[in-house]
This record gives C-alpha cells, sequence and structure tokens, in this order.
C-alpha cells in the first residue's frame, strides 16, 4: 500500500525562512515515518500565488494535493498542520480532508500546535529555551498573528500562564488581543527598560520582518521605543525550534496511536 505525509503550513514566500521553519519541521516529522512519501501543502493563496507569478514555483494547496495523492494511488495518508492555533487555518485543512476521506483508505489529520492545556505547557517551555538571558528591567514580548476566529483566545491564555509563573515574558497578537497597546502599559507599569521582540509563529515572515522589526512607524519595535522602551527584534520563527518540532511529531504520534487501537 502506498503512504503519504501531507505537512500543511500557512506558507511564507521567504526562501529563507522556509527552510530554517517549514522545511526544518517537515524533515523532523518525516524522520519519524521514513516508510511515507513526504508532500507539502499551504493554506494561503496569495502565497501560492505569489510563488507561482515571482518564482515559477508550484505549491499545492490541500484540496489539490489530496486530489494529487488519491489519483496517484496512495492509500494511506496522514496530515499534520503546522499552524499554531485551531483558527480558520486549521478548520480549512480539516473540512478538505474530511471531503477526500472516500478516496482513501486511511485519512488522519494532526492537531495544531496548541489543542490541549498540556500544549500551552509544552510550548511555555519550548519559548523559555530560545529566550535571551534577561536582567531584572528586561522582557521577552513574543508577537502572535491573531484571528478573528475564537481561538484567538489562545494567545490570552498563553500570556495569562507566563504571568502566573512569573516568567518575563509576554504575548500580543497583531489582529486581535492582547494588543500591543496593552502590552506596552503593563511593560510601562512594570518599569521594564528593554524588550526583546520575537515572533510567535512558525515563520519569521511579512508580520515578524514588517510589523515586529521594522522601522516603519506602527511596528511593534518603534512603537516600544516611542515609549521610551528599547526594543530588540530576533527573527527567528517557532518552526526553527527543535521543542516545538517535537510537538507536531507527537501530535501526529498520537493520532496514529488512536487509530491503530480503534483497528
Amino acid at each position: 500500500m502506498k503512504k503519504a505525509l501531507l505537512i500543511v503550513s500557512f506558507g511564507t514566500s521567504y526562501a529563507e525562512t522556509c527552510e530554517k521553519n517549514i522545511v526544518a519541521c517537515e524533515q523532523r516529522i518525516a524522520q519519524a515515518y521514513p516508510d511515507r512519501d513526504l508532500f507539502r501543502a499551504f493554506t494561503s493563496q496569495m502565497i501560492i500565488r505569489k510563488l507561482a507569478n515571482r518564482d515559477g514555483v508550484h505549491i499545492d494547496n490541500p484540496q489539490q494535493a489530496l486530489a494529487r495523492l488519491a489519483d496517484a494511488g496512495y492509500q494511506d495518508v496522514i496530515i499534520q498542520s503546522l499552524h499554531v492555533i485551531n483558527g480558520d487555518e486549521y478548520e480549512k485543512v480539516a473540512f478538505q480532508a474530511r471531503s477526500y476521506e472516500d478516496r482513501f483508505l486511511r485519512l488522519r489529520v494532526g492537531v495544531p500546535l496548541l489543542s490541549s492545556h498540556d500544549d500551552f505547557q509544552l510550548l511555555i517551555t519550548a519559548m523559555q529555551a530560545q529566550m535571551p538571558e534577561l536582567a531584572a528591567d528586561e522582557r521577552v514580548v513574543f508577537m502572535g498573528h491573531g484571528a478573528t476566529h475564537h481561538a484567538f483566545s489562545a494567545y490570552a491564555c498563553l500570556d495569562h500562564m507566563l504571568m502566573t509563573q512569573n516568567i518575563p515574558a509576554l504575548v500580543g497578537a497583531v489582529e486581535s488581543y492582547p494588543e500591543i497597546d496593552s502590552v506596552i502599559d503593563r511593560l510601562r507599569r512594570d518599569s521594564v527598560r528593554k524588550v526583546h521582540l520575537m515572533p510567535l509563529m512558525l515563520v519569521a515572515g511579512d508580520h515578524a520582518i514588517n510589523d515586529m522589526a521594522s522601522d516603519d512607524e506602527d511596528s511593534w519595535k518603534i512603537l516600544l521605543q516611542q515609549a521610551g522602551i528599547e526594543a530588540q527584534p530576533w527573527l527567528q520563527g517557532l518552526g526553527e525550534n527543535p521543542l516545538v518540532q517535537q510537538m507536531f511529531v507527537d501530535h501526529l504520534q498520537a493520532v496514529v496511536e488512536q487509530t491503530e487501537e480503534a483497528a
């Protein structure tokens, strides 16, 4: 029986960060399934179009990838999402997978990074592993993407857990709560002198480069500096973190084991 491993992420148009983050995760997961052929899909049609127009590179979306696998005779397919939260992008993957179930003997989908209480604690451990040594008046601020989906609450939950564990780090989101203004207010109340900015995203792409680290007037670096707080950006996506990579491996393994036990 032909077996496939399909890794699905939002995607990125930055070749270097793709290699450091997406490819790194793909390879780590593929090592756990040497009997399967590895395939890739992106959920962002905007990025797929950009890569096609700019570089002549074709990347399938999940639906296209599943159709290709079915046409090629694969009958046992496992999918791992590299999304951070159970939001719109992951729901897109899950819905499209369900619509192709009748074309495979077995089709299973691993959940995103933050899918259980234990995941939050594991991610906090991973975040701490990449944080620099901090002086008493320094903090790390992690920039999440945010979402209009109700799963945006994951960012606030993660931030609250960091606070209750007295970890010198905060979480903000570009497109939802916690907003950067509320993050700055908290930093000011604690008389923070310097902040290290890190992406809470799989890749250090457009949001990290432009919204977090650039000299644009509304970037987080500039807004912090205007508030009298020194800001040092770090362009390192979560996909570079070995502990995060292992979380994805474990999520997929849990789905595979559940299916085997039920068989």
